[in-house]
């Protein structure tokens, strides 16, 4: 039974769990912005989405930028063929669950449309510009010689 449950396991190298962790950060950024802008579009409000782009440059910058830091020091410090789930922690995941239960909760209040573009688009834009740390790790893991886990 293990060996037919092990056939389903996936035996990811570090670059593709740096790949994967730039690819949802970006994507959800995306998605994110793109609800928040159609928001604001919808109630004549788009001018909302630049006060958005600077609350989501300053969040990234202070905040995310640290978490997606971390994450890949992780991810780079950990040995290849670990399933693509170990992607993120399970901490980390614990805390997906969280904000995406929040964010339905929050899309489904009675919150005006102009505060949920605000916090879509800057939310969005904030992993999305963060997603960039990923992006630059994965392009440059390949550059380093095997066995080195980035600790210099």
């Amino acid at each position: 039974m293990a060996k037919k449950l092990s056939l389903f396991k996936s035996n990811a190298p570090r670059s593709v769990h740096l790949f994967v962790a730039a690819l949802l950060w970006t994507v959800v950024g995306c998605m994110l912005m793109s609800r928040g802008i159609v928001w604001l579009k919808g109630i004549d409000q788009l001018w909302i989405a630049i006060p958005a782009l600077l609350i989501g440059t300053i969040k990234s910058l202070f905040l995310l930028d640290k978490s997606a830091k971390k994450n890949i020091k992780r991810i780079i410090d950990s040995r290849d063929g670990r399933c693509l789930c170990g992607v993120y922690s399970v901490k980390t995941w614990l805390l997906i669950l969280l904000m995406m239960t929040a964010g339905c909760l929050i899309r489904n209040s009675s919150l005006p449309k102009e505060f949920l573009g605000l916090f879509y688009v800057s939310l969005g834009w904030g992993l999305l510009f963060s997603s960039r740390n990923a992006w630059i790790s994965w392009k440059n893991i390949d550059a380093k010689p095997s066995g080195q886990s980035g600790k210099e």
